[in-house]
């Protein structure tokens, strides 16, 4: 909050400052041309420093793409005529303006389809993973509750699905939640062993929104396939950023969102699969849209945006991969052949290169966050970093508390610059060593005393 109040007081300032004219620089990949010709950012990016946003204000460079991505101007292109001409209720059959939004909202689903592998009938539009993660655990868990009872997660899930859980504890259902190794993927043997009679779900995401690490998806599939278990994956992180395919991995059940993937916010879609036959309980009623699945109407302009944004991913999946796993190398190595006493949490292989979650020991992670404040990052997830206590992920995988405190997620996406890593690095490092002067505990750990054998009294 600190943070924000200085930027809004920075704002408030007067006399505005003058910006430098950010530099062009080479498109994000195959698809670029359309980017360029939006006038988008697609195409360019800030000189290093912090960016402007046309009134004279200084704003921070975005290296927190895990909470949101900007929108790619090829997916605003593609969503501008359902927000002025076309501007049909998709569900009305009687007229022009709703056959022409229905064909719109139906190509949106082959395309959301297409990215993963599946049959367009199983891709049910929601308003994002979070809706999407809540229809397909407590649906799938109340539809089948004569029989089932038990469901298997893990402790580092996001925060809708470890509460969707909790939701169904108080109905009477049993929930596993699987710890997770020091690296932060889950034991395929501890997996196997939490199996009861009446197990119907496990719920385990593809790839974490904190530390990156991506666990075993198809050998989980697998072993639920074996024992006729109902297998959800929550794929936000993941979808468009590494290839998925839901009947090679066996998955019956994916949450996918659209702002994660450079589309519009407001918007998602879970894919159910048909064969096997998955079965749900709708979490509303209403008009039976979406299969009966997901009554209300379809938003077209927020549907095709997220169609649009599965195509371009389809498209630049490759290149974006090899670009950000560059600047990923670029960041981790710059910062640890600088600053001693860093540790990156989450598996060093098995990860997805643009989430990169770094301890920065003897250093408070806020302090650094505020020192930071032309770079926007984040100490962990979006959706709990108004809580002063040391991430749930980073405790799961037996992080010291010390060391939770001090972690820093960096965030690389599509259109992340190469200035801006090197910028980003910079900061980082200068401000650190300038903590870390300031702390009596790095003093003391450079005189070669063992914090741990410290006995702290209180006074």
């Amino acid at each position: 909050m600190l943070l924000w109040r200085r930027l809004a007081a920075l704002r408030a300032a007067p006399g505005p400052r003058r910006l430098s004219v950010a530099a062009p620089r080479p498109g994000p990949g195959p698809g670029a041309g359309k980017a360029e010709a939006a006038g988008g950012r697609a195409g360019r990016g800030p000189v290093p420093g912090p960016s402007g946003d046309g009134d004279g204000a200084l704003r921070p460079l975005y290296m927190d793409v895990q909470a949101t991505t900007p929108l790619d101007p090829r997916v605003l292109d593609s969503m501008l005529p359902y927000l002025t001409a076309y501007y049909g209720n998709p569900h009305s059959r009687t007229h022009a303006y709703g056959w022409e939004s229905e064909a719109a909202v139906e190509k949106a689903r082959r395309q959301v389809a297409d990215l993963i592998g599946a049959d367009s009938r199983e891709i049910i539009f929601t308003s994002g993973a979070t809706e999407s993660n809540n229809m397909a655990i407590k649906g799938v868990a109340r539809f089948y509750k004569s029989r089932n009872k038990h469901i298997i997660t893990t402790q580092t899930e996001h925060k809708c699905v470890l509460d969707s859980c909790r939701s169904l504890e108080a109905e009477g259902f049993r929930v596993t939640y699987l710890p997770v190794q020091k690296n932060g993927l889950i034991d395929l043997k501890e997996l196997e062993a939490a199996f009861q009679p009446d197990t119907g779900l496990v719920s385990v995401m593809t790839v974490n929104n904190e530390i990156g690490v991506k666990q075993p998806i198809h050998d989980i599939g697998e072993i639920c396939r074996a024992r006729k278990v109902f297998f959800h994956t929550d794929a936000a992180q993941a979808i468009g950023k590494i290839p998925m395919d839901v009947n090679d991995m066996k998955i019956d059940l994916m949450s996918i969102s659209g702002h994660k993937i450079y589309g519009p916010k407001g918007v998602g879609a879970v894919y159910v699969r048909r064969r096997p036959r998955v079965r749900l309980e709708p979490l509303q009623s209403g008009g039976g849209q979406e299969r009966g699945l997901r009554s209300g109407t379809v938003p077209t302009p927020l549907a095709v945006g997220l169609g649009a944004a599965c195509e371009v991913a389809q498209q630049e999946m490759e290149y974006d991969h090899k670009r950000i796993s560059q600047l990923a190398e670029r960041l981790v190595t710059k910062i640890m052949s600088e600053v001693p006493d860093v540790v990156m949490n989450g598996d060093r292989e098995h990860r997805y290169p643009g989430c990169i979650n770094l301890s920065f020991a003897y250093v408070e992670g806020e302090s650094l966050l505020m020192a930071l404040k032309d770079v926007a990052l984040s100490s962990g997830s979006a959706c709990t970093s108004a809580s002063l206590e040391p991430s749930y992920v980073l405790r799961a995988i037996g992080t010291d508390e010390d060391l939770a405190h001090s972690s820093i997620r960096f965030g690389i996406g599509r259109f992340t610059t190469e200035e801006e890593v090197d910028y980003t690095v910079q900061k980082c490092i200068q401000h650190v060593k300038r903590l870390r002067e300031m702390s009596p505990l790095w003093e003391m750990v450079q005189d070669g005393i063992d914090l741990k054998s410290i006995k702290w009294t209180q006074h």
